[in-house]
């Protein structure tokens, strides 16, 4: 009785032991999967790493080293840095379910009214872990979701008065402005002040947050609009504002 007992648990604990095994990797399976999903639109979606909130570089240092860097070296950006680049950018702080028009909450830049009538793009060539194309940045989930399945990298470049530091670099932030988010409630002023006053708060964001990251950017305002809107597949309530390629910078002297 007793090694009937003994046989009967060796063979439970080893069916159990079978059954941990094999919920071990398909969890495995699906956690390297977990940041690349397809939405219902079947859409190409990375869902971001979670953004640092403590870094090594003080702000001080950071304003005193930025400047503007329009020479990239050749070499892949991780996604990690890309992330903390579009949480600086654009990102969600403070989650605001019960106002609509913030469209997911207050940002780590200010907006007038906040509004937030800019929309973030970024077009990727050197990422890793990241498909090239082009990517809406949406703030409340943080996550990009693919828009253009291409790398435009190089038609962006060209009607951008052949800047080739839009070619050159392994990713490129783009701004657009929906206007009528702000003309709505400002009118004129709105267009005409407030959503420049949203951008130039999130480029600086931007610039201090690639120098903490030892990296560079130069924001271009020099471009044909009608060029750059039927590059970037606009919609027709959106404007192009501003192109900001990044990267690993040539340690050269820049103004």
């Amino acid at each position: 009785m007793k090694l009937y007992i003994g046989g009967f648990t060796i063979i439970l604990l080893l069916l159990i032991t079978l059954i941990l095994i094999g919920c071990t990797k398909s969890g495995m399976k699906s956690a390297t999967n977990v940041a690349q999903t397809k939405t219902d639109s079947n859409q190409l979606s990375y869902v971001l790493p979670a953004p640092l909130v403590k870094g090594s570089i003080s702000v001080e240092e950071a304003l005193s080293k930025r400047r503007s860097h329009r020479h990239f070296q050749d070499k892949e950006i991780s996604m990690e840095n890309l992330s903390q680049i579009l949480w600086a950018c654009y990102g969600i702080t403070s989650p605001r379910s019960g106002n609509q028009s913030m469209r997911g909450g207050l940002r780590t830049a200010p907006s007038a009214g906040a509004l937030y009538p800019l929309e973030i793009y970024v077009l990727v060539g050197k990422v890793k872990g990241i498909e090239p194309g082009v990517y809406k940045y949406i703030s409340k989930e943080h996550k990009i979701i693919k828009y253009i399945n291409k790398d435009i990298r190089k038609e962006l470049s060209a009607a951008a008065y052949n800047q080739e530091m839009i070619s050159k670099a392994p990713a490129v932030l783009f701004y657009s402005a929906i206007f009528s988010r702000s003309t709505e409630k400002y009118g004129n002023r709105g267009r005409d002040r407030y959503v420049c006053m949203d951008l130039g708060h999130s480029a600086q964001n931007v610039y201090l947050q690639v120098e903490a990251l030892h990296m560079g950017t130069c924001a271009i305002g020099a471009f044909v609009d009608s060029s750059v809107k039927n590059v970037m597949q606009l919609n027709a309530d959106e404007e192009p504002l501003y192109i900001m390629p990044v990267g690993y910078y040539f340690n050269k002297p820049e103004i």
